[in-house]
Parts: C-alpha cells; structure tokens; sequence
C-alpha cells in the first residue's frame, strides 16, 4: 500500500483531477468532500488531504509515502525529500511588493520591515541583496500590512495579482516561480520502489495507459 498526503485548498481540485486521469479511483473521491482519507483500492494507494504545510512534514517523516504541494513549501521549508516530477499546475509567483510610490524607496542604511508567512525564504532573499530586514510573521490578510503601517514590504504568493492590485501594492521583484509538486519520502522510493515509479509515470503521463494498462517509463514520450 502507498500512502499519500495531497494538499487542501486551492491545490486540490486539480491535484484529484490529474490522480483520475492517471487511474487512481476512489468512492467520493472529490475536493468539495469531508473526508481525509480516500481509498483506491484498484491501485493499492490510500489518498489523505493535509495542510499543505503539513505535507512536507508527512513525506519526510515516512507518514506517507509520498505527496504533492507547492514548490513554495518545499523553499520555505527545505525538507529531505525527493522531488522527481513537476505537476506544472498552480503556477504561482513568491514575489516582493510595496505600495505604489514606495517601490524604490529601500532604505538601505536601516532596516525594512517585511512582513510575510515564508520567514525563511524573505531573509534569504534579502540577506543575498545585503539588505538589512525585520521580518514580521504573519498567517494571512499579508497585503493588509503595508496598508496599516505594519510593514514597508510583503513576500507573498501571488497568482493572477488582483488582490495586490485591488490594495493598491505593486510587485518590486518575483523572487521564486511555484508550482505543484509531486514528493516522495527518500526510504519508501526504495522500498517501494514499483509502486512508486508507477505512481510517477502515470501522473507524468496524466493517464493510466491503454486498456487500463500502465505505461512503463520505457514507454514515456513514444507516439502513437
């Protein structure tokens, strides 16, 4: 059995879509759904829906087996797992931003605050650039800061930019692309090494194979 922890939220609905198309079926599987755990018994996997800060933590540790989150997560976190496939959806961008009108304004000679919920990521970012900052922890609302006087800068993951946007903030500066991310725990691709090569060709190829028959990764990229 191959256990493994896909992230709630915005994630979700087209994580389940890509683990249908490659085979793995499960009775109400859905992301308007209650449960946490789903059952593919045709595949022998077991599907749980975790926090996507969670799941790093659930691959490294062994809980599960593998999993998918945002890249974002794994910069911020910098867990011991493997990433061997790019889901290539829930494309996003780790960025910098201000107010408009403050954008150029970095006061190198003191401090900027920045508030942000990725803490790792901004002060490597700006220990790279020798900028000085006090980083402020936030858990959501982070476009609220620079508005309120809490902070001259955000890091934030931004998708279409409209809530930027709609609060008057422009981006300074795109530090990371995201994307979702298929994981996988570094004992358990060796234990189960069959299993989860199967796992990764088939949402690389986002089907489960003529006829219900799995391609092997000999196959991958063939025509036809």
């Amino acid at each position: 059995m191959i256990t493994v922890a896909l992230s709630k939220g915005k994630l979700l609905a087209p994580t389940l879509e890509r683990f249908k198309q490659a085979g793995y079926a499960s009775d109400g599987l859905s992301a308007e759904s209650r449960r946490l755990v789903f059952t593919c018994p045709d595949n022998e996997t077991t599907l749980l829906i975790v926090r996507p800060s969670d799941v790093p933590t659930y691959v490294e540790y062994g809980a599960a087996d593998a999993g998918v989150v945002g890249k974002d997560m794994l910069l911020e976190q910098d867990r011991d797992v493997c990433e061997p496939l790019d889901l290539k959806f829930g494309a996003c961008r780790i960025v910098v931003a201000a107010l408009r009108g403050q954008e150029l304004h970095d006061r190198l000679s003191s401090k900027i605050r920045v508030a942000t919920k990725y803490p790792n990521i901004t002060e490597r970012y700006f220990n790279q650039k020798g900028i000085a900052v006090e980083i402020i922890k936030l858990y959501g609302s982070i476009e609220l800061a620079p508005v309120v006087g809490l902070a001259e800068r955000i890091v934030d993951l931004v998708s279409t930019g409209r809530t930027l946007r709609a609060h008057d903030l422009v981006e300074v500066e795109v530090i990371a692309e995201s994307t979702a991310r298929l994981i996988v725990n570094r004992a358990s691709l060796k234990m189960k090494h069959g299993g989860l090569t199967d796992l990764i060709a088939r949402l690389r190829d986002g089907r489960s194979g003529n006829g219900g028959r799995t391609r092997s990764p000999r196959d991958q990229g063939q025509g036809g």
